[in-house]
């Protein structure tokens, strides 16, 4: 699948808080829109801010506009609040899996170890970033990539707290799916409410 390879702090300003997971980003220095009038804006219209809250979640989990719009029409097919399908649908994602269970440090690099083969769902090779898991999935680092250096960099810095779903075993290099997440296992800064909104139009 494409991703966006575009300016990632314009993103982040945009969206007037860090998405990047780096630890220096261009937000903390001037908290507002990119451009010349990005200071100069006050009135902000119920459309900016539902607009703001999709293309803020698009941004976190690296999904352009056409797959995310696949993924709300999926949750809105499904039993239960569109909002919270939508959520479990993208953190279901093999890339986020991976990031989630802090075998890579950030999304974008949990992405580039899956699409270059490194993981096995179930004991098959998976090179998808947008594979989604299901309860019960197995998710192993390959015998040749258990060694690897950012691996084992990430395992030992690892700054977030592992989620209750999942079942990590980071010697083995092993993801256990428990479960897939409610909306209180999803850390996720967002109000789906409003994107809900937004495509209700």
């Amino acid at each position: 699948m494409a991703r966006y390879t575009g300016p990632t702090h314009k993103q982040c300003r945009r969206a007037r808080q860090p998405l990047c997971q780096s630890k220096k980003c261009a937000v903390d220095k001037r908290p507002y829109p990119p451009g010349e009038h990005g200071r100069g804006r006050v009135r902000e219209s119920d459309y900016l801010i539902q607009l703001r809250e999709k293309q803020k979640l698009r941004a976190m989990y690296g999904v352009l506009e056409r797959q995310f719009r696949r993924y709300y029409k999926q949750a809105a097919r499904q039993v239960g609040i569109t909002g919270d399908n939508l959520l479990r649908i993208l953190e279901s994602r093999l890339d986020n899996v991976v990031y989630r269970s802090g075998l890579a440090q950030t999304r974008p690099q949990a992405r580039q170890l899956v699409n270059h083969g490194h993981f096995e769902v179930n004991g098959k090779k998976v090179d998808i970033p947008s594979y989604q898991v299901r309860g019960g999935d197995v998710v192993t680092l390959k015998e040749r990539s258990r060694d690897l250096i950012i691996v084992q960099h990430s395992i030992d810095t690892l700054d977030h707290a592992l989620p209750e779903w999942l079942d990590v075993n980071a010697d083995d290099r092993k993801i256990a799916v428990l479960e897939l997440p409610n909306r209180a296992q999803i850390d996720t800064p967002v109000q789906e409410q409003l994107i809900v909104e937004l495509y209700s139009k």
